[in-house]
């Protein structure tokens, strides 16, 4: 008697690129949405050279390498 046991799914090269597609969506959309709102924070306490903009891409930037991290990390 044969055992019908299911061989092990060998991971194609769309999964790796499922992945790494959404890791540069995060960065790409964590970076522009905080960049936005430190822009409007420039705006709103008319700071100079886009200093709240600056700020807000960096906590994006942040906050999209730990997203990528901890949802897409081994």
């Amino acid at each position: 008697m044969t055992d019908n046991k299911e061989s092990p799914k060998r991971p194609s090269s769309a999964d790796g690129a499922n992945v790494g597609w959404a890791a540069v969506g995060y960065l790409i959309s964590g970076i522009g949405v905080w960049g936005f709102l430190g822009w409007i924070v420039d705006r709103w306490l008319d700071v100079p050279k886009h200093f709240g903009m600056m700020i807000g891409m960096l906590v994006g930037m942040a906050g999209a390498i730990y997203l990528v991290v901890k949802k897409l990390g081994a």
